[in-house]
Order: C-alpha cells, then structure tokens, then sequence
C-alpha cells in the first residue's frame, strides 16, 4: 500500500474521531450496508482530492465496502486531519496521502500519486485532480470512466472546461445536487465558518460588524449563523437578485469600499479572486478581522496585503497581524485559506452526511451507466437527490405524506380549472 502520512501512532485517536462521525452519518451508514452486500463497485479505482476529515474516511470506506480501491489526497493544505489518515493508513487500509501544512510542491506530488493510480473515478473538492489530468496526464483520460465535484468553485472550472470543448470525461456535479448544496453549503457552510473564526479568534461577535462578500449558499449560511449570534451583518454583492434577497432578508447591503469602512469581520464566500483588495485594506479600522470560506486562498488579495504592510507577526495559532504604514493593524485567519477546516474541523457530519452520500451513489450510478455518458458536466439524477432526501428523514424518524390519486390526477390534469 502507498502512502504519505505524518504520524501513524495517532491512528488511535483518529479511528476514534472516525467512529463518532459515522454515528452521526446514518444516510451513508445505510448506502455503505448494502454495499458490502451487492459490491456494486467492484474492481473500480477510485481517485479522490478531498478534505481528510473524519467525515471523509467514512466516504472512503463506504466506497471500499462496495468493492472499490479507493486512493486519497488533500485538496487543501491546512485541512488534512493528520489522525485521521493515518488511522485510514493504519487500521482501515485506505492509502492516503496527505500531510497537514504540507508545501505546494508536496500537495501537488500527492496529487501525481493518486493519479498514478490510474483510477477509473475521480473524486474531487476544487477540481485540482481534473485539471491536473488534463494540463499534464492527458494521456489518462481515456481510462477514466467520469468523475464528480463537490464544491461550487470545482464546478465553475469543470463548466468552463466544457464550453470550451476542453473536458476530456463526464463530470458529475454533486455540489449542485439540493440535498448537497442547500443543506452542506448553507447549513455546514454556515455552522462551520462562523466555528472557525470564534476558535481562532475567541472574539464575542455579538455586536460586532459581521461583512459577508457574496450571498450564494454559503453566503446565506454565513449571514443566518451571524445574525443569530448577535452580529450586525451586511451584505456585499454584484447580483441583484442576490443583493435584493438579502435586502429582503432583513440584512443590510451595501458597496464593498462602504462595508470596508465599518465591518469588524470580514468572511469572503464568493469563489472568485481578490474580493478583498488594497481598496478595502486602506480604509479598514484598526483591529479588521478577515477570513475565507472559499474553497481557495485567492479571495483576500494576500500579496497586497503583505505588500501594503510594514510588520508581520503570529500573534495566535491562526491569526497573522499586518501593520499598516499608519499604525493600524489588520488580521487574517488561517493564512487566507477555507477557516473553517484550517481552524476548526469543518461542517458536523450530519450535514457531510448527505453530501458523501450523493459522492456514493454517483460513483454508483456512472459506473453502472458508463457506455451512456458523453463528455459534459451532469447534474446529479433526481432519483438519487430524492432516495438521498427520503433517507436522511428515515434516519431522522421523520415521516412524511403522500399525494393521493385524486391529487395526483389534479397535478397531471390541465382540464380541471375553476
């Protein structure tokens, strides 16, 4: 088995962490159970570029339940649990490659070794195992059979690789599946950011300034969890629909150079470059706070903070102090990276739940229907979002109602009027 871990003697504790997750994902509980009976994926290799998290390991051991081989690396730095992989080394035989800080040269060596796998799915978190297929291994591509993208950004890349005529393989965009993006996005997003800023920071964010950069799902985790601790959140956005939402919502919305001038927090979860730039650095008060929850560490504008800045120092585990010409200074959590698994531990594993339960049975299912994909970006089938739905609330003992025939018949009928 290949690997590159830290430290296997902290399986112990990582096997641990991974126990008490899976008691909180029921959904993939019940998918990896009937997996180990059917073995649905048997033979398949499987490559996956994702957060090494708890949750993570039960997603790959649901997948080698069902007769795969899976092959793991990180797809960000500072989010690999380094007990984790190794209990996944050490206890449970997965072969993982990932180090917690590890440089970009080593992020990308792990990212060469999963590929050199020659794995048949791809799984990934930001699209790095994709892309580095088709800038440097084009010559893999025809062995794989399709992969899948779990976040927003990931997805982006992938459909700009198909309007260009660039994507080699099917993609399944899991990020876009409802029970993935409304509940990881919003819920996890939400819970998760906002816990990693107080563990960094320790700072009461009731009555503070609370800026959100972009209202998409996360976005609107981020402002509900802010509002709900006592923050007074506004809004920064470029859709209308979006910024009229948030109006609508009850938050306030505002230019980006206006809430420079008076947030105490500033959260970037817009997925593009420099939300955060010299502009807003210059006229920010003495003490800003800022963090990313996007998926890579280009939203603040880092370069030009350093650049603007006369001093830098530590002055706790996650927080990096800029001087300002002026005096004043400006903070940045977990080197501008995702702060809610730099920080802390990422979204609770109900919620990752539905999510890797999605990653599952898209594995499942493009393996099942390979000779029927072309080379495009899919959304997740609808009975799979669905049976995922129906599952999470069986788990949840919640029971729902169904439609009778006459009300069936009414929403099929276009002759039943007034």
């Amino acid at each position: 088995m290949d690997y590159d871990i830290k430290d296997p003697s902290l399986a112990a504790e990582g096997k641990s962490r991974i126990e008490w997750a899976g008691e909180q994902m029921k959904v993939l509980g019940t998918i990896s159970e009937r997996f180990a009976r059917e073995k649905p994926l048997s033979g398949v290799r499987i490559g996956a570029c994702l957060h090494v998290t708890c949750e993570t390991a039960n997603l790959m051991l649901t997948l080698k339940a069902g007769g795969a081989e899976p092959f793991l690396c990180a797809s960000n730095p500072l989010s690999t649990q380094d007990d984790v992989a190794a209990s996944l080394v050490e206890d449970y035989g997965v072969s993982v490659s990932a180090i917690k800080r590890e440089d970009n040269e080593t992020y990308y060596r792990h990212i060469r070794s999963v590929l050199g796998k020659d794995p048949h799915i791809t799984m990934d978190d930001g699209a790095d195992l994709v892309t580095t297929i088709h800038t440097e291994l084009k010559e893999q591509a025809g062995g794989v059979i399709a992969g899948t993208e779990e976040t927003t950004t990931g997805v982006i890349r992938l459909r700009s690789m198909e309007e260009n005529g660039v994507l080699l393989f099917p993609v399944v965009a899991v990020n876009d599946a409802r029970t993935k993006h409304l509940f990881d996005n919003r819920y996890g997003t939400g819970q998760s950011t906002i816990d990693g800023i107080i563990r960094a920071t320790n700072l009461l964010l009731a009555g503070k300034v609370l800026v959100i950069f972009g209202y998409g799902w996360c976005g609107r985790g981020v402002a509900m969890r802010g509002r709900g601790l006592g923050s007074n959140v506004i809004v920064v956005e470029v859709d209308p629909l979006r910024a009229l939402e948030a109006v609508m919502e009850g938050f306030r919305v505002t230019t980006s150079i206006e809430a420079a001038r008076e947030g105490d927090i500033f959260i970037t979860t817009t997925g593009d470059i420099h939300a955060l730039r010299p502009e807003h650095f210059r006229v920010m008060k003495d003490g800003a706070v800022m963090a990313n929850s996007g998926h890579f560490d280009v939203e603040i504008d880092i370069p030009a903070l350093e650049g603007m800045s006369t001093g830098k120092r530590k002055v706790r585990e996650h927080i990096e102090e800029f001087t300002m010409e002026d005096g004043r200074r400006l903070h940045l959590l977990a080197e501008g990276r995702l702060v809610n698994l730099a920080a802390a531990e990422g979204h609770p594993a109900s919620v990752m739940d539905m999510s890797f339960a999605n990653q599952a049975l898209v594995a499942e299912h493009v393996f099942t229907h390979a000779s029927e994909l072309e080379k495009k970006v899919y959304d997740v089938p609808l009975h799979i979002d669905e049976e995922i739905a129906r599952l999470k609330l069986e788990t949840m003992v919640i029971e729902i109602d169904s439609l009778t025939p006459e009300q069936e018949q009414y929403l099929k009928s276009w002759t039943i009027g007034t």
